[in-house]
């Protein structure tokens, strides 16, 4: 008498291809990495007191999203799944080091402005939770617009964060925009309210989650009146039922 058993396989079923356009309206707004899944907190306090330091923390946590899911994606069949969370740590804090060595290179004043929340990349669990979730599970092409739709979207919560905050405790916006952008990017650099003495709570901590939570709430109202202006399906008549 012989026994048979069924080998199964411990790695997740790959889910079916998504349309480049649902995956950018998801990286966006639908599935925002500030507004509606509340991530990378830390540094999103600490950087946003400009919208220039929100710009560049931005740009810096995309490039890495974006290397990373393609990485994660292209060799995805090859790595183990008992190995596979503690390969995307080390693969993100690699190309954390890579991006935090660049901005000390080619934008050092940049670089001093941010300065430890730079390494905290490597924690953001945005950039490990796509690459778990959707970059070890879609082909390379998918993950590259996933890395760019997400890091675009968290891009712009930082600089509409950061642009709140400053214009409200400096009655500035995109102050010192030259240390990222170079001077011909100096007309950027915007007086918003003159003579204005500040708000300094605004620039502090306390005022970042004041300022997040109006934000949150105006994306919430914004979804719950789209969801009522849309016009629920008709109903189809039962097949067999008589008029």
């Amino acid at each position: 008498m012989s026994l048979q058993f069924n080998e199964t396989s411990s790695e997740p079923e790959t889910p079916p291809r998504l349309p480049f356009g649902n995956i950018v309206r998801d990286g966006v707004w639908r599935q925002n990495v500030v507004f509606t899944q509340m991530l990378a907190l830390c540094p999103l306090m600490a950087v946003t007191s400009t919208a220039t330091n929100g710009l560049g923390m931005g740009l810096a946590s995309t490039a890495v999203l974006v290397l990373s899911n393609a990485i994660v994606a292209a060799i995805r069949n090859f790595v183990s799944p008992s190995v596979r969370i503690p390969t995307f740590i080390v693969l993100i804090a690699t190309l954390v080091t890579l991006v935090d060595m660049s901005l000390n290179a080619w934008l050092h004043d940049l670089h001093k402005v941010l300065g430890l929340f730079i390494a905290l990349i490597v924690v953001n669990c945005a950039i490990l939770g796509r690459a778990e979730a959707f970059a070890s599970r879609q082909p390379v092409l998918s993950s590259i617009v996933d890395g760019i739709a997400m890091g675009l979207g968290f891009t712009l919560a930082l600089i509409v964060l950061g642009a709140t905050r400053e214009v409200l405790g400096s009655g500035t916006l995109f102050a010192s925009a030259s240390l990222l952008l170079g001077e011909s990017f100096r007309f950027l650099e915007i007086t918003v309210i003159p003579d204005y003495k500040g708000f300094l709570m605004m620039i502090l901590p306390p005022g970042g989650f004041l300022a997040l939570g109006f934000l949150m709430a105006l994306q919430r109202h914004v979804e719950t009146r789209r969801a009522h202006q849309t016009p629920a399906p008709e109903a189809l008549p039962a097949e067999g039922a008589s008029l």
